[in-house]
């Protein structure tokens, strides 16, 4: 099948650049418009030589400011103590919120100058919202650019722990909350739900590691909150589900004592793209959950990220895919994984009628498609024209066993 995307140049807006003989690579695109229609884009540093903290993990990121729709782009920031963060304008400030470093604490910061300077968290009255360790004793909070959600009078965010020390299975999955009327850089404004982990014995049977392949192992990680329009309140979750793909764990958030846990409905779904990093939100105007992230189609490799789509749901568990926004072939091999393309980690959010979105692009000489040496801006212009098309009509049994 020959797949044409709408984005024909990967690097058509391009944020930021990073060498790849640098041993610096660029991570966690986030993106917010503030209502002078400034575009905020932060990014953060991961790799061999990327900037450390004083425990040896990695801690930095940058802020860019675009003035004229995303063509150009100015650096206004570099922050020290800032990591896997999400951007978000609220109550006539910019805040990002994530974690100090690799593994480290919960932190927040307000900025009231467009992102050019920050406040500094250095306690619980000035952002330091839940102490972590040093990267190698619990608590190791972990996180992505994930949504920042407000319902019934709180902002909900998702969060984990890598209780274990390992990848994906040590991961417990959390949410933090705030309530909307008090200080968001107090840590008494904040709660959090119980750490709840991987249960492997829900697993789908398909679900399996390959011997001696750590990377094979089950786990979830990168929530995403997300309210259901029965009213529920979910954290729809990244699997690593080797050696099937294309799907999300599922976990409710129950209000009435503030507990994580399996939903008792669907614990698993078909989801397009979640063995990676993916945003969902809700349209008001169509009324449908969108998301932008990695199908993989290739049965050779369940980590495939050199295509990005469009996909929706009415319901957040029939999913729909549209569009391909990025694709770029290679025909990989998935024990080997020697792709050197990558579109991902994508952090979007609606303008009018437009999509904006930010892509961990690894692209045009890339050490590989982990190993990201861009950060680029898109827009998917009239994106609700496209609601109406279907391609890939069976994604979901691409895996199946």
């Amino acid at each position: 099948m020959r797949i044409f995307p709408l984005i024909e140049n990967p690097l058509e807006n391009i944020v930021s650049y990073s060498p790849p003989k640098t041993g610096i690579y660029l991570g966690s695109p986030s993106i917010a418009v503030l209502p002078d229609e400034k575009i905020i884009v932060s990014h953060d540093f991961f790799g061999p030589n990327s900037p450390r903290n004083s425990f040896g993990m990695p801690d930095t990121s940058q802020i860019f400011v675009s003035s004229d729709g995303g063509k150009t782009w100015e650096r206004v920031a570099r922050i020290k103590g800032a990591f896997w963060s999400s951007l978000f304008y609220y109550d006539d400030a910019l805040y990002l919120l994530g974690v100090s470093a690799k593994y480290g604490s919960i932190v927040i910061r307000r900025s009231l100058d467009n992102g050019k300077t920050w406040s500094e968290p250095l306690d619980e009255d000035s952002g330091l919202l839940f102490k972590g360790g040093d990267g190698s004793i619990p608590p190791n909070y972990h996180c992505a650019p994930v949504p920042i959600v407000e319902y019934k009078g709180r902002l909900w965010r998702a969060f984990e722990d890598n209780v274990l020390g390992s990848w994906p299975d040590g991961f417990y999955a959390l949410v933090i909350s705030a309530d909307i009327d008090k200080d968001l850089l107090k840590s008494s404004s904040w709660a959090m739900t119980n750490k709840l982990a991987y249960d492997f014995d829900r697993d789908p049977p398909e679900f399996g590691r390959l011997k001696d392949i750590d990377s094979t192992k089950p786990g979830w990680l990168e929530g995403n909150i997300v309210v259901g329009k029965n009213g529920a309140l979910y954290n729809f979750m990244r699997v690593n589900s080797v050696p099937i793909a294309n799907k999300v764990a599922i976990l409710e958030i129950f209000l009435d004592n503030m507990k994580l846990d399996y939903y008792r409905g669907k614990e698993f779904i078909d989801f397009p793209g979640g063995m990676s990093k993916f945003t969902i939100r809700y349209d008001p105007v169509s009324k449908r959950y969108l998301t932008l992230s990695n199908l993989v189609i290739n049965k050779k490799n369940p980590w495939q990220r050199n295509l990005l789509v469009l996909a929706s749901s009415n319901d957040l568990f029939s999913w729909q895919v549209h569009k391909v926004l990025m694709y770029k072939e290679e025909n990989i091999d998935f024990i080997n994984r020697l792709s050197k393309i990558g579109f991902q980690y994508v952090d979007w959010l609606i303008n009018g009628d437009d999509i904006f979105f930010v892509v961990r692009t690894a692209y045009n000489g890339a050490h590989n498609f982990h190993d990201s040496n861009y950060i680029t801006f898109h827009k998917l212009a009239n994106f609700r024209e496209y609601l109406y098309d279907t391609i890939f009509k069976d994604w979901s049994s691409l895996f199946k066993v």
